[in-house]
């Protein structure tokens, strides 16, 4: 099956990075202990299962036997112990939610996590399949990794990495030897099958090159269409489209660095915008996107809801934007605004975004790079102002990318600290929910981005392609073509 994939990843150790891309592309090769299921409910994947000790602090994870990796060896608990104590050091989720843990290997079929404290958000955040996603790899390939990430992918997962051609395309095969678990596929959790005996991603920017590729025949899945072709792929009977979830359309500061280190600043864009026009612009029709106040997606309301700061969403009040700009000592320095043109939405948002601020009395200037490019340069607090980001859903909010110290933008709030600990610290989810109304009134005040909306995706397939389904990224188990 031959993907048309819009950015390339910058790796696909997922312990290194947040890239969707790399997420997307490969747990596909790469499995976790745990994992979701389509109500984002923590299901088994590696494990068979777990239990919890009635203190909250130690959970202990019993292993499926006979899991082998793709280069043959079994699966043991000391796989398991080496590559989650590496991402509880590395990864951004695990650095923030796992401080003080520790993984040991109690036999080979057995991994014990120790907690410092009960930690409502451990099984969520393991169990999470999009960026920095806890994958487990053989423990030879940890010990021989270095910052930038293991020097070969080797995982459990129903396909194999085969080959990486830089900037044409990345290769896997079907894995013979894959364990499936023999639950009934649910969301990400359940069984998992190869179907196809190669995956093919092969990138492509431009967008109007998947559509052009998917109507000739090219390639048989578009995963990032252009909504304006949308029409164009519904008129043709030999393909079918799909809208999910993306993210939410972030604008980030840099609050390390410039103008924006003043919240009086950070207040200003969110008092001066009509996120209903830079909505527009990113996505074309209200059908694709939604308005929404809170931190969380549209589609998590019914668990993540909260009316606190709802009157500072889409003020679109220009007056107060200028004061609060006068107040925060803005004398007309250019501002630079960051994104990248591998996503459609990122891109369209900021120009609309641009607009508006000079509509401000802003001076701007709009930068605009390839994915790896942005993801490296935004790094930089000399390279920016703002960044135009799609974040993707997190399953509980002290996951989003925001509220980290270390994630570009730079969120230093001792505020914030004090309720991430009370959120994080409570026995489960559960008793979690309570503080979430904090949060969201901190979201507000300290004002780490503007939340412009939710908006979703489109993808394309030929009708041939049966079985794809979209949670945190598309999913390619489980999925034929019968061409």
């Amino acid at each position: 099956m031959r993907i048309a994939y819009q950015a390339q990843p910058p790796t696909l150790d997922p312990h290194v990075t947040t890239s969707q891309a790399s997420a997307t592309i490969g747990r596909n090769v790469f499995e976790t202990l745990v994992t979701v299921d389509s109500n984002y409910r923590t299901q088994p994947l590696l494990a068979e299962s777990w239990e919890q000790s009635e203190d909250g602090k130690t959970i202990t994870f019993h292993l499926r036997k006979g899991v082998r990796f793709h280069n043959g060896k079994e699966m043991t608990a000391d796989d398991v112990v080496a590559s989650m104590n590496r991402w509880i050091q590395i990864s951004s989720a695990g650095k923030d939610h796992f401080k003080g843990a520790l993984f040991e290997a109690k036999d080979p079929q057995t991994a014990i996590l120790h907690l410092q404290n009960p930690t409502s958000t451990a099984l969520p955040i393991m169990a999470y399949g999009g960026g920095n996603y806890p994958a487990i790899m053989p423990k030879e390939l940890i010990d021989g990794a270095d910052p930038k990430g293991v020097k070969e992918y080797v995982g459990t997962g129903p396909f194999q990495f085969k080959e990486w051609q830089q900037d044409q395309e990345i290769h896997l095969s079907k894995f013979a030897d894959y364990q499936a678990r023999s639950e009934a596929a649910d969301g990400l959790a359940g069984k998992r099958e190869a179907l196809v005996d190669d995956l093919r991603f092969i990138f492509t920017p431009d967008s109007s090159t998947q559509v052009a590729g998917l109507l000739s025949g090219e390639y048989d899945v578009a995963a990032d269409v252009s909504y304006d072709s949308v029409q164009q792929l519904e008129n043709d009977s030999d393909i079918q489209v799909n809208v999910a979830p993306t993210g939410m359309l972030n604008l980030f500061f840099n609050k390390k660095k410039g103008l924006f280190a003043n919240v009086a600043a950070r207040q200003a864009i969110g008092a001066g915008i009509d996120v209903e026009s830079i909505l527009i612009a990113a996505y074309t029709d209200p059908k694709y996107y939604q308005q929404n106040h809170n931190m969380m997606m549209y589609y998590q309301v019914g668990q993540w809801a909260s009316e606190n700061g709802k009157e500072l969403y889409n003020q679109n009040n220009p007056d107060k934007a200028k004061q609060l700009l006068k107040e925060a000592g803005y004398q007309g320095q250019e501002i630079k605004i960051v994104t990248s043109r591998d996503y459609e939405d990122m891109y369209n948002g900021a120009v609309a975004l641009q607009q508006q601020m000079e509509k401000l009395g802003m001076k701007t200037k709009l930068e605009v790079y390839d994915w790896p490019t942005f993801t490296e340069l935004r790094n930089d607090e000399n390279k920016f102002d703002i960044l135009v980001i799609t974040n993707t859903p997190k399953p509980e909010p002290s996951s989003l990318a925001f509220m980290r110290k270390d994630f570009p933008g730079w969120t230093d709030s001792p505020e914030l600290d004090k309720l991430l600990i009370e959120f994080r610290s409570a026995p489960n989810l559960e008793k979690a929910m309570s503080v979430y109304g904090k949060l969201q009134s901190w979201f507000y005040e300290y004002v780490p981005v503007v939340k412009v909306g939710d908006g979703n995706s489109i993808s394309a397939s030929k009708k041939t392609v049966q079985g794809m389904k979209w949670l945190d990224g598309l999913v390619f188990w489980n999925v034929s073509n019968q061409e």
